[in-house]
């Protein structure tokens, strides 16, 4: 007959040998692996926020260099959203069955956010080319502001000003 110490005997022998090869491996991730990680509550690498070339000395091409590449940046997530937002209105579209009435009312959100996204988009980076600097965008934006003060909204057309005489 078995004593009654050897089942404790032997789940302290396991317990042992798990402490035995488990502390090494925890002691290494708590002290060493975890405090030097980076944590992030996000997927992807977030960049710090430059001054816009609005902000820029004019004498100051590293500032304006760095404004040129946060340009770049936002273009290509602006982009990236257009892109998704197509993407899933397309696919809704097929979901439902195509042009269809039901297919065209259960869309309908989605259409107009893709819509509104790239209008925005090609408001902010359209006829530009392919590799615009931030002082064109600037100045697109500002030739832009400057014409819906005098005329209104772009795309409206051109309300007229009554002459001073």
């Amino acid at each position: 007959m078995p004593s009654e110490d050897s089942p404790s005997s032997i789940l302290s022998f396991f317990l042992a040998v798990g402490r035995a090869v488990d502390g090494p491996v925890t002691w290494w991730r708590e002290t060493i692996v975890e405090p030097n990680q980076k944590k992030y509550h996000w997927y992807h690498r977030k960049y710090p926020r430059v001054p816009t070339v609005d902000q820029c000395n004019v004498d100051d091409p590293i500032c304006q260099f760095e404004a040129d590449y946060q340009l770049m940046r936002d273009k290509q997530v602006d982009g990236q959203i257009v892109s998704i937002l197509r993407m899933r209105s397309e696919f809704c579209v097929r979901y439902h069955g195509g042009q269809d009435v039901e297919a065209l009312r259960e869309c309908k959100p989605l259409m107009d956010a893709y819509e509104e996204a790239a209008a925005n988009y090609f408001c902010k980076y359209g006829d530009l080319g392919a590799k615009p600097t931030a002082k064109d965008v600037y100045m697109k934006q500002k030739h832009r502001m400057i014409w819906e003060r005098r005329h209104g909204k772009v795309g409206s057309g051109m309300t007229t000003q009554p002459q001073e005489e």
